[in-house]
Formats: structure tokens, C-alpha cells, sequence
């Protein structure tokens, strides 16, 4: 059985015990974390219909926090002297699906 899920601004392929990284949501490791479903797959059968979706619920875990690669980021004109490097590197929230079920 899997899921594709809504997780922030992408969608997820997920299936139960998996770790998936999503972007930063607000939450403490340990705590639980509802997902929408979009579609799930179980032994075949395939429901993508928003009415038998509602009877469907995702649950996940927080692991914790983690960090994207690091971005350089350099601007440059040339003849004036300006040059700026810059930096920048994502947060994303790290989960373990626990659940797949009918509500």
C-alpha cells in the first residue's frame, strides 16, 4: 500500500516506515503530523476520488529538523568594483510515515 501525499508546495510517493524530507513545518521531533492524500494504491486498487479520499488518512512522525545543501550565490559587475557573495541553505522537517489507513 502506498500514498501520494501533499507535503508543503510538492507531492510525495509514500508508503508506510518510509523517511521522506519535506519542507519546513512547524512541529517538535516527536510529534505527529497529519498528510493529505491525493491518491492511494492498496492491493490494486487505485482511489484518486476526492469523496473515498476523505475516508483515508496519512499519519507521520517528526524526526527532526535538517539542512539542505548550501547555495553559493555571487553578483558581480564589472568596471565598478562590486562583487557580493551570498549564501543560503534550506531547512526541511525530516518524517517517518506511520500509518496508512480508513479512518
Amino acid at each position: 500500500m502506498y500514498a501520494i501525499v501533499r507535503a508543503g508546495g510538492r507531492q510525495e510517493k509514500v508508503s508506510v516506515d518510509d523517511v521522506v524530507t519535506i519542507d519546513r513545518v512547524a512541529k517538535e521531533a516527536g510529534d505527529t503530523l497529519n498528510l493529505e492524500p491525493l491518491l492511494v494504491v492498496d492491493n490494486g486498487k487505485v482511489v484518486s476520488d476526492a469523496a473515498e479520499l476523505n475516508k483515508y488518512q496519512v499519519t507521520a512522525e517528526v524526526l527532526g529538523e535538517v539542512t539542505g545543501p548550501k547555495i553559493k550565490i555571487l553578483k558581480y559587475k564589472s568596471k565598478t568594483g562590486y562583487k557580493r557573495r551570498l549564501g543560503h541553505r534550506q531547512k526541511y522537517t525530516q518524517i517517518r510515515v506511520t500509518g496508512i489507513a480508513a479512518k
